[in-house]
């Protein structure tokens, strides 16, 4: 299975896609796409459908696996993510792919383990689950493999 994960973002949002197959993955492509704090908030809404659009198209993803907010004081920051968040989600149901959220708590405790983990563990884990020699940069990228691992490995208990 070609699972595409997502680190929803305005100004960058990350994505990392895998193939899945029996516990083992492979990673197949994985980046940001960025947005311009110049543009106003609906052109770089418009940005990142498009670019996440045709990524999908490229990699023929099967699924996809979304972070889910979880903010606790910046609500400013919360609502621009939110929106980013909403245009990830009719992008996958635009392009058919069955779609998966969770939480940062849940996505630390499939790549390590603990769920207060630190940012460093989950993405020296990603690295080694994808056997890379470099940890994904930037971080957002780190992060939706992370997302797209913890499908991998959950998805035996979900539907497909």
């Amino acid at each position: 299975m070609r699972i595409i994960g997502i680190d929803p973002g305005t100004g960058i949002l990350g994505f990392g896609v895998i193939d899945s197959n029996l516990g083992k993955f492979k990673l197949v492509d994985a980046g940001v796409i960025r947005t311009s704090a110049k543009e106003d908030e609906a052109t770089r809404l418009l940005t990142i459908f498009l670019e996440l659009s045709n990524i999908i198209k490229d990699v023929t993803a099967d699924i996809m696996s979304v972070e889910k907010l979880f903010f606790a004081q910046n609500v400013t920051t919360a609502m621009t993510v939110s929106q980013a968040r909403g245009v990830v989600l009719l992008a996958g149901i635009q392009a058919n792919l069955k779609i998966f959220e969770y939480t940062p708590l849940q996505i630390k405790q499939a790549m390590t383990g603990y769920g207060r983990a630190e940012k460093k563990q989950i993405q020296e884990m990603v690295k080694v689950i994808l056997g890379l020699s470099i940890i994904p940069k930037p971080d957002d990228c780190a992060d939706a493999l992370a997302a797209a691992i913890t499908h991998g490995m959950s998805s035996r208990y979900k539907d497909k």
